[in-house]
């Protein structure tokens, strides 16, 4: 997928705070809006930041489904299921941002390949899969091997697994915008 337009990431992001929205008040989203219905298929995350600290992330990888269903999937879901966090509250709502993470494909990369900042990785082996977005690596200061590192372990795998001929390896670059960035809420 090309580069999306300011356009489009408005739409998107009006989707996520709008499913998102819903989450916490508790509601059923209703369907998204034809005239929100991008004509592109793939994978995101939706961040949410309260305060400028990481208050949950929930993402899908491209599988084919509809971006605007996958955000406002993934948007609904951050609200209640990210496992590291509390759900949460509609007092919190106002001082929640949302950042979007619009996913390319996933490719196979060798380790000395790997471009901090520019991709973020998908380690699997047999059930286990661990994912980082590429901002994740800028914001710890990681170098290659540490960013490897640290995905084998968000994958419940050893931090040297992506060693293993039976691991694999891939990459993925993500167009990253927040309502900040748009200033739209």
């Amino acid at each position: 997928m090309s580069s999306l337009a300011d356009s489009e990431k408005k739409s998107l992001l009006e989707i996520a705070r709008f499913a998102f929205t819903a989450a916490v008040e508790r509601r059923t989203p209703q369907q998204i809006p034809p005239e929100s219905a991008l004509p592109y298929s793939g994978g995101a995350f939706v961040t949410i930041m309260r305060n400028g600290r990481l208050r949950g992330c929930i993402g899908q990888l491209p599988s084919g489904l509809k971006l605007t269903e996958v955000v406002a999937h993934c948007a609904y879901a951050v609200a209640s299921e990210d496992p590291r966090f509390s759900r949460v509250s509609p007092e919190e709502l106002p001082s929640i941002e949302i950042e979007l993470s619009v996913l390319s494909e996933p490719f196979d990369i060798l380790p000395g390949d790997i471009q901090v900042g520019k991709h973020g990785l998908f380690v699997s082996n047999g059930s286990r899969r661990g994912v980082l977005l590429p901002q994740v690596a800028l914001r710890f200061h990681w170098n290659g091997v540490r960013f490897l590192e640290e995905t084998c372990e968000k994958a419940g795998l050893a931090r040297d697994a992506w060693k293993n001929d039976s691991t694999r390896v891939q990459a993925f670059t993500a167009e990253v915008f927040s309502e900040a960035d748009l200033q739209t809420t």
